[in-house]
This record gives structure tokens, C-alpha cells and sequence, in this order.
């Protein structure tokens, strides 16, 4: 009987199947029929997915179940759709638990992102429906933006109510500290955001992935993290090229695009490990440690990260808005027996 040779091995392996050697593959989508093909252990989700997703024939049966327990609820209508949005975001976290053997990732409205109490309230509520569907908390992660109150919100989710959460919209060395402070579950450093941030303010409009300022900059708070033992763990979000994505193999978790995991799953160079917890022990870090105000500072010096948050929780609360335009109008056609 021949045996092949580990090199050999290795080029008959997809660079996807390589990356799950490494680190955690997890699915960025709504679309739950295209989770399967990849075989991911975690899936999240945010607003624009959803609302994507929501707008897909395929699953206008969960939208219509969502709209009719809103309207069940009761209320006025404001609250009406408000249950109906929560309603829907577990809908769809249910459906793509039964394809993945580890967590979902649900996120909590972008316009709260200033409210640590409102954020608190609406995780909960969340948890809640998927308990009630028969989910433990445990194969849920929350997701919560990282301003200073979605931090401390999240440090009071996990420490009051064993909810875990996962921090987005994260593109300062500043936010990560705090995140690693608050003792949160996970956080997601945005890379192809922060690429395309310096691609619009600065005269290099393309990078190699070793010189790719979002790669640069996960890579600095992995290696802070794990140099400083923080529970906290790194998952890598927003790629635009399989090339970031391959530049963070080893990092603790990578969420990808379907499109981007199907180049993967197509690719057959060798991927190594880029991070290591060997290597981020060497690396020569400061331990940093910030209060509010040394937060808000930090971070305000990073004009970059300052207007990403910004944008982001801009994008998503828009995005809201459309996916709550259109149930309002699928409940007024409920209402009115169309």
C-alpha cells in the first residue's frame, strides 16, 4: 500500500482545509443554505446580512413567522416591529445552529450602540427567545459594538448574567485593550475595513497581505492578547482577498464570506501558521491598561478607527431601518388580510 508524502498531502489540501488546522472557520452570512458546503464551526450574522438574506424568497417564511409573533405581542406598533426584528435575528441564528456544531453570532441594534443599558436589556431578550427555542446560551455569542458602552455592556453581560459576547465593529489597538479588560468572550478586529480606509486616505491604493494595515493590526492585538494571557479571544472579520485571510492563519478564529471560503476551498498553496502564541510571547509589548478616559483619548488618536466606528454603526442602523421599513409594510398587508 502507498503512502503520500506530507508535502504531497499538503498540495492536495485546499488552503481551506489547511486554514481549519490552524484556526477556527467560522461563516459570515445570513445565508444559512450556503453555511453547509464549507463546513464551518461557528456562524455570525449582523443587520446587512439579514437584511440581505431577508429580502432572499427562500426565507420569506421566516419573515412572515417573525411578523405575526410581533403582531401577537402586541403594543404599539414601534414595539410591534421591535419584537418582530429580534424575533427575525433568532429566526435566523436557529436555522443556521441546526448546520454548524458550534455558536451564531446575533447582533444587538446598531442605534443602541451608545446605551450600555438598553444593549444589556436587548441581549437579554435575545437569549431569552433562543432559550425558549430550546438553545443555551452558551452556543449564542452577542454581538455588540465596541464604543466605550457597548464594552461595559458587555463586561456586564458576561459577568452578571454568564451571556458571551463578541465585540464588532473594532478597529482600534485602544478598543482591543478594553474589550481584554472588560474580560468579554471574543472580539472582531475588522481588517478589510481598515484596508480600505488607507486605500481612500493615502496615496497606496494596493497592499501585499504582510504590509496590509488591517492584517498589521490584528496581529498586534493577537500578539497583546496572548503575550498577556487574556482570556479574550481574537476572531479576524472583514476580509476582501484570500490573501488577508491567509496572513492570519493561526489567529484564533477567521469569520469569512461564503465567496471568499469558496476561493479557499478551490486553493491548493501551502498555508501556515502566521500567528503563534510562541512568537506573540517573544514580541516586544507594553502591557497597556486604560480607564474611560484614557479610552476615549487613545482612541480619538486614531482617526482611522474613529471614523470606521462611525461608519459602521452608521451602515448597520441603516440597514436596520431598511429591514424595519420593509416588515412594516408586510405588517400592514398582514393586518389589512392581504
Amino acid at each position: 500500500m502507498c503512502s503520500v508524502s506530507p508535502d504531497k498531502r499538503r498540495k492536495m489540501e485546499s488552503a481551506l482545509e489547511q486554514l481549519k488546522k490552524h484556526t477556527v472557520v467560522v461563516a459570515d452570512t445570513g445565508d444559512f443554505n450556503a453555511i453547509e458546503e464549507y463546513k464551518p464551526q461557528d456562524a455570525t450574522t449582523n443587520p446587512s446580512l439579514i437584511l440581505a438574506a431577508a429580502k432572499m424568497a427562500a426565507y420569506q417564511h421566516l419573515v412572515d413567522q417573525a411578523i405575526k409573533y410581533g403582531i401577537a405581542k402586541g403594543g404599539p406598533e414601534e414595539e410591534q416591529v421591535t419584537n418582530t426584528m429580534d424575533k427575525l435575528f433568532v429566526s435566523f441564528g436557529l436555522e443556521i445552529l441546526k448546520k454548524i456544531p458550534g455558536r451564531v453570532s446575533t447582533e444587538v441594534d446598531a442605534r443602541l450602540s451608545y446605551d450600555k443599558d438598553e444593549m444589556v436589556s436587548r441581549a437579554l431578550g435575545l437569549i431569552a427567545l433562543y432559550e425558549e427555542a430550546g438553545i443555551k446560551k452558551d452556543r449564542v455569542l452577542i454581538k455588540l459594538s465596541s464604543t466605550w458602552e457597548g464594552i461595559q455592556a458587555g463586561r456586564e453581560l458576561e459577568e452578571k448574567h454568564g451571556v458571551h459576547c463578541n465585540m464588532t465593529l473594532l478597529f482600534s489597538f485602544a478598543q482591543a485593550v478594553a474589550c481584554a479588560e472588560a474580560k468579554v468572550t471574543l472580539i472582531s478586529p475588522f481588517v478589510g475595513r481598515i484596508m480600505d480606509w488607507y486605500k481612500e486616505n493615502t496615496a497606496q491604493k494596493s497592499y501585499e497581505a504582510h504590509e496590509d494595515p488591517g492584517v498589521i493590526s490584528v496581529t498586534k492585538i493577537y500578539n497583546h492578547y496572548k503575550k498577556y494571557d487574556y482570556t479574550t479571544v481574537v476572531m479576524g472579520a472583514s476580509f476582501r482577498n484570500t490573501g488577508e485571510v491567509k496572513a492570519l492563519a493561526g489567529c484564533d478564529l477567521l469569520t469569512i464570506s461564503p465567496g471568499l471560503l469558496g476561493e479557499l476551498s478551490k486553493d491548493h498553496s501551502t498555508v501556515t501558521p502566521m500567528l503563534t502564541v510562541q512568537k506573540a510571547k517573544a514580541c516586544d509589548l507594553e502591557k497597556v491598561h486604560l480607564d474611560e478616559k484614557e479610552f476615549r483619548w487613545q482612541h480619538n488618536e486614531d482617526r482611522m478607527a474613529v471614523e470606521k466606528l462611525s461608519d459602521g454603526i452608521r451602515k448597520f442602523a441603516a440597514d436596520a431601518i431598511k429591514l424595519e421599513t420593509m416588515i412594516k409594510e408586510k405588517m400592514l398587508n398582514v393586518k389589512n388580510g392581504q
